[in-house]
């Protein structure tokens, strides 16, 4: 299946593989990408050299274009591209952050550079100093979409941009991706479909859940980790809308963040008070989400971690491999496609 995003960055079916914190790990992003997608490196848990050791893994586990992520609100997250960019990772994926300068680095050694936005006005302005597609990601998907649907975002973006539009929210068959082509993308990017497959390091607890789980049943709120995402609604999840932010263990959950990353956490404290009130407020939480995330992840603890998922869990029910999930999505959209 050709598109706009095959031929940008040399795969074959225009499926894309978000970049889910340890979930996108090496041995996910090869699956993705040697099954003709692309795969994207999560990279937000990663420290310097956790991170150029795993764009190394990868390059020995796939031949095929990868991608890598930074977030770059998160704390390492500048350090964590550079990386990306000594590395000449072939696609650089940056979000929550202004990434002219990834755009004009990257694409001296040939890279491109997808921003990842949620309205009209970031994806114009990354188009303008020279993104070379954008993910939209509607108010269906895991974490961080905002609050306009996919059905009205994917086109209202591909309205005013000459780059492609890669569509996120609510992506998980065949049928969404014939719908996103129809709106106007070129392609989608998936996790929480991806989230429950064979490959996929998400722990047997939340694999069952999301298998088990309708499209009613997420909820959405800045109260998980700062600014507004999706999680698996779980009493879990119930439980933190209810409670107020415990700075006492946003502190010990920072400090912790700052040991993984390698990064001085006294330097890292002023920079979080010096950014103003609202914005340390919201990174306290972003501490206590960062935490609650990777166990609900990695350890499976559903008292008190919380798994991001998009609405389209509900449409999950089985966890095939990452080759036989592709293979069936494109011969489904192409079947529709036909009809």
């Amino acid at each position: 299946m050709k598109t706009r995003i095959t031929e940008l960055f040399g795969i074959t079916c225009p499926i894309v593989l978000s970049g889910m914190s340890w979930i996108s790990v090496p041995q996910m992003v090869a699956a993705v990408s040697n099954a003709g997608g692309l795969g994207i490196l999560a990279t937000g848990p990663l420290d310097v050299d956790q991170t150029r050791q795993a764009i190394r893994e990868i390059r020995t586990l796939t031949d095929r274009p990868f991608g890598a992520n930074a977030t770059l609100i998160m704390p390492g997250a500048s350090e964590n591209a550079k990386v990306l960019l000594e590395e000449q990772v072939p696609v650089i994926n940056f979000a929550l952050g202004k990434g002219d300068w990834l755009v004009r680095e990257a694409h001296q050694y040939g890279g491109k550079v997808i921003a990842t936005v949620t309205n009209a006005r970031h994806a114009k302005r990354a188009e303008d100093y020279g993104a070379d597609a954008v993910i939209a990601t509607g108010h269906e998907a895991a974490a961080h979409g905002d609050m306009v649907t996919s059905l009205v975002l994917i086109p209202s973006l591909a309205d005013v941009l000459k780059i492609p539009v890669i569509a996120a929210g609510g992506f998980a068959d065949g049928r969404g991706l014939a719908a996103a082509l129809a709106l106007g993308a070129h392609g989608i990017a998936m996790g929480t479909r991806f989230m429950t497959t064979t490959e996929s390091p998400l722990h047997a607890t939340f694999k069952k859940l999301s298998l088990e789980k309708d499209v009613y049943d997420t909820l959405y709120s800045p109260r998980f980790d700062g600014i507004y995402c999706r999680v698996m609604k779980t009493d879990s999840a119930e439980r933190a809308l209810r409670q107020r932010l415990d700075l006492i263990e946003a502190f010990r959950n920072a400090r912790d963040i700052a040991r993984q990353l390698h990064l001085p956490f006294f330097k890292l404290f002023l920079g979080i008070l010096a950014s103003g009130w609202q914005k340390a407020w919201e990174l306290a939480r972003m501490a206590n989400g960062f935490k609650a995330f990777r166990i609900a992840t990695e350890d499976g603890d559903n008292d008190k971690g919380l798994l991001p998922v998009g609405q389209a869990t509900g449409l999950i029910h089985d966890e095939p491999t990452v080759s036989d999930l592709i293979e069936r999505i494109v011969t489904e959209a192409g079947r529709i496609l036909n009809k």
